[in-house]
């Protein structure tokens, strides 16, 4: 799979180790930024990495800021994508077969490298179960395809 990342200066110490961490589970990374952890507006990150994955140049999205959450509020006002916003990994495996995520975040002054990992790996596993949980999924796609 293809996986969007980005952060802003808060995550951005820990964005390295998850890129990294992402092409030994054998995924290819497109890291949209930022280079470097000067200040940054942590939602012209999460529009990249949103707007990649809906627009089906990504198959997923990881989004690192201080709390997760909003790089999340951001990632969920772009059409088609489903952000959860976690910090342990059992969120994460459930965003993607209960709630069809399609892009995950979590915050690096709320979690550690290894958690952040673990999250990662069990977002990245998660396949989603349909069933019930489609028929859900699709009151929110309804409901976003016509306000």
């Amino acid at each position: 799979m293809k996986i969007a990342i980005a952060s802003d200066h808060a995550g951005f110490i820990l964005k390295p180790a998850i890129v990294e961490y992402i092409r030994e589970l054998g995924h290819e990374v497109k890291d949209f930024g930022p280079a470097d952890d000067n200040r940054v507006n942590y939602p012209d990150y999460a529009l990249k990495v949103s707007e990649s994955v809906a627009g089906g140049e990504c198959d997923l999205g990881v989004l690192i800021c201080g709390t997760g959450i909003g790089m999340a509020i951001t990632a969920n006002k772009v059409k088609g994508i489903r952000c959860g916003s976690v910090s342990e990994s059992y969120s994460a495996r459930m965003s993607r077969e209960h709630n069809n995520a399609n892009v995950i975040s979590f915050g690096a002054r709320v979690v550690g490298e290894d958690i952040a990992k673990d999250i990662v790996k069990a977002f990245l596993e998660g396949e989603f179960q349909g069933g019930r949980h489609g028929d859900r999924v699709k009151i929110i796609t309804d409901y976003e395809s016509c306000h």
